[in-house]
C-alpha cells in the first residue's frame, strides 16, 4: 500500500474511531463509573476484536451476507438488544459509593464478541473494504489495513475512557452519577436510531 493510501486510511480509521458511537459511548461510562485501570480491558477488548473483525471480512467472511441473507438483519436486532439492556444496566448503575466493589466492567471477551454486533462497526469495516482494499485484495493489503486500524484506534478509545474517568470526582456526588448514567444511557440509546430504522425497512414498515 503507497504512502498515500496509508495516510488516507489513517484519517479515515481516526476520524471513525475518535467520533461518538456505541464503544466510544460504553468506554466513556466505564470510565466514569470504574476509573481507566479497570476499564482496559474493554478497551482492550474493542482494539482487538475490531481489528480481528477487520481481518475476518477482509479475508472473505462478509460474504456470508450474500449467501446467508439472514445474518445481517439478525446481527441488527442482536446489537440492538445488547445495547438496549446496556443502556438499562448504565442508567439503573448505583452511586460509586454504594457499590463496595459488587460492579464489573465490561470484560475483553464481552467487548470483543460485540463488535459484530456494533452498527458502527460495520459501518467502519465496510468503509474501509471498499475504499482501501484493492480490487485483487491480498493478505498483505488486508493485514496493513488491520494494522492502520489498531494503531489509530488505540489512543482514540483510550482518550474516552480516560475523559470518563476524569468525571469520577464530580460523581462521587450520588445525585450527580444518576445524572450522569441516566445522559449516558439515553445517548447510547440515540446511537441506535440509525439501526432501527435500518431494521424496520428491511421488515417493509
Amino acid at each position: 500500500m503507497h504512502t498515500e493510501a496509508l495516510l488516507a486510511l489513517a484519517a479515515f480509521a481516526f476520524t471513525a474511531s475518535i467520533t461518538p458511537g456505541p464503544n466510544n459511548t460504553l468506554l466513556l461510562a466505564s470510565g466514569a463509573n470504574f476509573g481507566l485501570a479497570r476499564t482496559v480491558p474493554a478497551m482492550l477488548g474493542v482494539n482487538v476484536g475490531f481489528g480481528f473483525m477487520i481481518f475476518a471480512v477482509g479475508l472473505g467472511a462478509g460474504t456470508l451476507f450474500t449467501t446467508l441473507p439472514w445474518i445481517q438483519p439478525a446481527l441488527r436486532v442482536a446489537g440492538v438488544a445488547f445495547l438496549l439492556w446496556m443502556a438499562w444496566r448504565i442508567a439503573t448503575a448505583a452511586p460509586m459509593e454504594r457499590r463496595d466493589g459488587a460492579g464489573r466492567p465490561l470484560s475483553f471477551l464481552a467487548m470483543a464478541a460485540f463488535q459484530w454486533l456494533n452498527p458502527k462497526a460495520w459501518i467502519m469495516v465496510g468503509g474501509a473494504m471498499t475504499s482501501f482494499l484493492p480490487p485483487d485484495g491480498g493478505v498483505a493489503a488486508v493485514l496493513a489495513i488491520t494494522a492502520v486500524f489498531g494503531v489509530v484506534n488505540l489512543p482514540c478509545i483510550l482518550s474516552w475512557a480516560a475523559f470518563g474517568s476524569a468525571f469520577r470526582r464530580l460523581l462521587a456526588d450520588p445525585r450527580h452519577a444518576r445524572i450522569f448514567n441516566r445522559v449516558m444511557a439515553v445517548l447510547l440509546c440515540l446511537s441506535l436510531v440509525p439501526i432501527v430504522q435500518a431494521i424496520l425497512a428491511d421488515a417493509g414498515l
